[in-house]
């Protein structure tokens, strides 16, 4: 009785602190702030809007902002920036505190912006008391060009210096629902002559009649991000908040926000390069529109950079967190080929999956000399440095299959699989040789007539040098499986930011890859009817699979390949 092994979809992750990209400067701010006293505790937040999935560039800051808390025993937060009603849903909600949670991490408190709205009110009117902040009649049109561009100054709205009373009143008028959308808003008074655009009276409140999925109808007037954002910050202590490069030139109007209201805790903000990942794009946006054009099949599709797409396609939280912890936190740009996360995935498969056998392309071999009492079948390890996964039979009968790719009648060069005439071993098995090529009427190969040499089961052949080792399933123990084959989404690196003769930007769509998926019939071990959702293997010599999320099934067992055994992309691209 040998033991087999079946994979479970539920991870149990055990984290540690060398996990983490380690020596760069935002450890160092937090070090220093710790040594100094200025904080006791770090705490940290991640904060996506739910407008969409999660993607590989959140995977990164998930891990900073988790990993900086576990690190330094401190918290995190998961709050949603929900101030964008109309592009915001349940559904997302619950897609990203499942992505959090898959990867690996647990949230200190869970916030929405929303949860604000009354607080942000008030400090509003606080702003307006102070003089601080007016309500303008000016329409999206008249503000552009009162706000001047780099290198002039803008000008003063000619609602400005209403009164705080009119401003209280009109203010309260907008909250009550009195005026359309667009307008009124309500904007701080900072310095229309600053040099950061930022700081030209922003807007920090629009009049908005769109549904809330949390707060539904009650407010018609809604906060905008930079002055949600860094108030929120400050209600729930956060020490150090984490965004990436764009929000630079925000950090004035961050800053100037918290220390113009009466709340006692100031939070700072630091900045790091956002992910680019080569081909494949991060903007929500553009994701959603490969969704709701149908290019791909959902947000979850395994081509798709998100978080559940990758996922489905079979990649691991650790491989994940491996990922981010080799590209690294800094300022510099943070461009990274796809072969460095297939490679970390790769890395962290190869530790922790099993081995299965499967044939993609099958052609039939008849073993012509076997033998039931002669021939015998031997055991194989479901991993080979990992004895406590047990092993299973690979029972050997008359008739088996081969992939099709591992024989050729005019070989190549220093082809070492089968040819006519030729030897190869099987897999945990004999050396065979090819002594008769059947084929149908159009020529293609049908049936390989093969002998075995009996005398090499776990043993060299005398005489001669056996080179090449295929892989192999006996015809009566094998079921049928569907097998996805995917590849990169696009063809260009950089698929939006491709100028077309114009100079203008192509459509980013243009550039799909036809054959980024390809599915197949194929054949694979016993073992695959008794696999859950979600259990990842390693097909030997072809790569590594996992059954699907949601379409697999015992009965009709649906694998996905994760990724190929070596870099196969870049190795085309190299020739």
């Amino acid at each position: 009785m040998f033991r087999q092994v079946v994979s479970i979809s539920i991870n149990i992750i055990m984290l540690s602190k060398d996990q983490f990209a380690d020596n760069h400067f935002i450890r160092s701010i937090i070090e220093d702030d710790l040594q100094n006293g200025r904080c006791q505790q770090v705490i940290t937040r991640f904060p996506p809007e739910p407008n969409g999935y999660l993607h590989v560039g959140h995977a990164k800051s998930i891990c900073l902002n988790f990993g900086l808390a576990f690190i330094y025993d401190g918290l995190c937060n998961l709050r949603f920036d929900d101030t964008n009603p109309e592009k915001e849903s349940d559904e997302y909600v619950r897609a990203i505190k499942e992505d959090v949670q898959w990867l690996g991490f647990k949230w200190h408190e869970e916030h929405f912006a929303s949860d604000y709205f009354e607080q942000l009110y008030e400090y509003a009117l606080e702003l307006i008391r102070a003089g601080k902040a007016y309500v303008d009649d000016l329409d999206a049109e008249e503000m552009r060009q009162y706000r001047g561009t780099l290198t002039e100054a803008g000008k003063n709205s000619p609602y400005r210096d209403r009164s705080v009373e009119e401003n209280l009143d009109l203010f309260q008028r907008m909250r009550d629902g009195e005026f359309p959308d667009g307008s009124k808003t309500l904007r701080l008074k900072i310095d229309m002559a600053a040099g950061n655009i930022n700081l030209r009276d922003p807007v920090i409140y629009r009049i908005r009649r769109v549904h809330h999925h949390r707060t539904g109808d009650k407010w018609v007037i809604y906060p905008m991000y930079d002055y949600t954002h860094a108030i929120s910050d400050a209600i729930e202590q956060i020490t150090h908040s984490l965004c990436t490069l764009e929000f630079e030139s925000h950090r004035p109007l961050y800053d100037w926000v918290v220390e113009n209201i009466t709340i006692a805790h100031q939070p700072h903000q630091y900045e790091f390069s956002r992910l680019e990942l080569l081909y494949s794009v991060t903007s929500k946006r553009k994701l959603n529109q490969l969704v709701t054009q149908g290019h791909v099949s959902g947000w979850d599709d395994p081509r798709m950079p998100t978080i559940s797409g990758m996922r489905r396609r079979g990649y691991t939280p650790q491989g994940l967190r491996l990922f981010a912890k080799r590209v690294g936190i800094s300022k510099s740009e943070n461009v990274v080929d796809m072969s460095v996360l297939e490679g970390a995935i790769r890395e962290d498969l190869e530790n922790v999956a099993p081995r299965m056998i499967a044939v993609l392309n099958p052609i039939k071999v008849e073993l012509t000399n076997f033998d039931e009492v002669l021939t015998q079948s031997r055991t194989a390890p479901f991993h080979p440095h990992h004895p406590e996964m047990g092993e299973r039979l690979m029972p050997l009968t008359k008739n088996i299959y081969i992939e099709a790719d591992d024989f050729a009648l005019d070989p190549p060069k220093g082809w070492q699989r089968l040819t006519p005439g030729g030897e190869v071993r099987l897999r945990y098995s004999y050396v065979i040789k090819c002594d008769e090529v059947i084929r149908d009427a159009s020529g293609r190969v049908v049936l390989l007539k093969c002998s075995i040499d009996h005398e090499t089961l776990g043993a060299k052949p005398q005489g001669r040098k056996v080179k090449g080792v295929i892989h192999w399933l006996s015809t009566e123990h094998t079921v049928p499986a569907t097998v996805r084959l995917y590849d990169r989404l696009f063809t260009q690196p950089r698929p939006d930011a491709v100028r077309g003769e114009d100079g203008q930007y192509v459509d980013f769509v243009e550039f799909i890859n036809p054959e980024s998926v390809t599915e197949i019939d194929a054949l694979v071990e016993p073992a695959a009817q008794t696999l859950a959702p979600e259990a990842r293997y390693q097909f030997e010599r072809l790569g590594y699979f996992v059954t699907d999320r949601y379409d697999h099934t015992p009965e009709n067992p649906v694998f996905n390949r994760t990724v190929t055994l070596r870099d196969t992309w870049q190795a085309q691209a190299d020739k």
